[in-house]
């Protein structure tokens, strides 16, 4: 693949990591409950790319068992996010390419090179920290051990996620990546609304925030996403995506004045500098290639 090409697409997945980055502090609106953020957050997103596919959508089996596996991962960190503070939900979701190492080579057949696994046993060691300086429940994180599991399943999810996205998006068909991200949307809509209603009457700029997560959060996200997903391996996807837990705390901390906890930013600290590295190896090696 050419080197501009490979550029291209990480500028896509670096805007998609910005976009999902608004996640933490949209989540926390306080008039509405964990499912019915979901609901209408994911319920947005569905008919905003829709719209972008021109209501031009494929089923197919694969598509559609991406779909329950993006499900999960959008309804348990709007919980996590609910739960714990957003950094915490945040950096624990981000152990998605822990479990990558595992699955890369097994489902995707990709090779992981030893000095990747290094840069992930620091991002372990990031999550470890973020784990054990759990933070006492306060107004925005009222039940942080049980957001923080959730956390952690949802980073699970997310590896999952990345995984079948990448299986579909190498056989070079977009259409059906994005399909799959509609249709994750409509489940955790539907799963999320029996337990929404009655929708609270809420106030017009958290019923605008809720509305502004599904159409850039998720919708132009995704479609950025997509598109990279396609060129890049699903470990390097996931790695440059780790550009969101940087900026996730900081919009929840200017806008809802959320403090994550010295711990925390220790463990943030560790898997942005890691990432941070990773990527200023990759890049050197990539000029080297196309000096040779």
């Amino acid at each position: 693949m050419a080197n501009t090409e490979r550029n291209a697409a990480r500028l896509l997945a670096l805007t998609a990591a910005v976009l999902f980055s608004t996640g933490g502090a949209g989540i926390k609106v306080e008039s509405f409950s964990a499912a019915q953020v979901s609901a209408v957050r994911s319920g947005v997103a569905a008919l905003a790319l829709l719209l972008w596919l021109r209501g031009r959508v494929r089923w197919t089996p694969r598509s559609l068992a991406a779909a329950v596996i993006y499900a999960a991962t959008l309804s348990s960190f709007v919980g996590a996010t609910k739960l714990t503070t957003a950094a915490n939900a945040i950096f624990l979701q981000s152990t998605a390419p822990l479990y990558l190492l595992l699955l890369a080579p097994l489902v995707l057949h990709e090779r992981v090179r030893r000095r990747e696994v290094m840069f992930l046993s620091a991002i372990a060691v990031g999550m470890v920290l973020c784990f054990i300086g759990r933070p006492a429940p306060t107004s925005t994180a009222p039940n942080p051990a049980l957001g923080n599991w959730l956390g952690i399943a949802s980073g699970l999810a997310w590896a999952l996620t990345l995984v079948t996205l990448r299986h579909i998006g190498r056989d070079d068909r977009g259409d059906d990546t994005t399909v799959a991200v509609v249709a994750g949307n409509v489940l955790a809509c539907c799963a999320a609304l029996p337990f929404a209603l009655p929708m609270p009457r809420g106030t017009p700029p958290e019923w605008i925030t809720l509305a502004s997560l599904g159409v850039f959060q998720i919708g132009l996200a995704y479609v950025c996403l997509s598109s990279a997903i396609r060129h890049l391996p699903a470990l390097e996807i996931s790695l440059l995506l780790l550009l969101e837990p940087v900026l996730n705390p900081v919009w929840t901390w200017i806008f809802r004045g959320e403090d994550p906890g010295r711990w925390t930013i220790v463990g943030g600290a560790v898997i942005v500098g890691a990432t941070t590295i990773k990527l200023l190896v990759e890049a050197r090696s990539a000029t080297k290639d196309t000096m040779s």
